[in-house]
């Protein structure tokens, strides 16, 4: 059965392969992006910004929700400002939260919908220069299970915690073939994550393969969240 999925950060690597992945499987598939139009979707909505009274009204259910948007501003911890924090968690935090209220009334019009949010190795491992993100993103997680818990049994929600991934948000982490080089040493897998790989599991999440899974955290990061080689 065709399903209708809705992505807020549509123009992201991730969100892009998810589509891609979902498309073939014969679902809908609605994209929100402050960035230009892609031909991925089948729908597709420029917004503002992430925040309340922004979104576009859709009277249809819903059947997944999926916030991509995020931020990896990485500062020794002396020389974040009060404004660098209070960015991360617009946009991680409170965007999200707008999102999930926005399309509430939607996806509680679905008999079996999935909302999954993204989160980051560096919500559950110390890593230097991550204290603004980390915060961020450790709010997620504790976010999707106090919200797994409220919408049970009707909605599932998950959440997905890369590593660092090939897409342009970590391109400064890996623009060059010695910075690739470090960051693949650096995980236990000895490899960085694609789009595809992510996307692959958001795209399970959302799925009925996953329909006794809610309140999870998924590490999609090779291993370097819980294995020390």
């Amino acid at each position: 059965m065709s399903k209708t999925y809705l992505f807020a950060g549509a123009s992201s690597a991730i969100a892009e392969a998810c589509a891609k992945n979902l498309q073939k499987k014969g679902h809908h598939l609605i994209g929100l992006s402050t960035k230009d139009s892609t031909t991925i979707y089948d729908e597709f909505h420029t917004v503002d910004s992430y925040q309340t009274g922004n979104f576009p009204s859709i009277e249809k259910a819903i059947d997944g929700l999926v916030y991509f948007p995020g931020t990896i501003n990485l500062k020794p911890f002396n020389r974040i400002t009060d404004a660098d924090f209070l960015n991360d968690f617009q946009i991680n935090n409170l965007g999200a939260v707008a999102f999930i209220q926005a399309y509430l009334k939607n996806i509680k019009m679905s008999q079996s919908a999935s909302v999954v949010l993204m989160s980051s190795v560096a919500g559950s491992v110390g890593l230097p220069f991550h204290a603004s993100i980390a915060m961020a993103k450790g709010g997620i997680e504790s976010f999707t299970r106090a919200l797994a818990a409220e919408l049970a049994p009707s909605i599932r929600v998950n959440c997905v915690a890369p590593s660092l991934t090939n897409t342009p948000l970590g391109e400064k982490l890996l623009n060059t073939p010695e910075k690739m080089e470090l960051m693949k040493k650096r995980n236990p897998l000895q490899k960085v994550g694609s789009p595809e790989e992510v996307g692959n599991v958001i795209s399970f999440l959302l799925c009925e393969e996953s329909a006794w899974i809610s309140g999870q955290i998924l590490a999609v990061d090779g291993g370097m969240g819980s294995l020390k080689i």
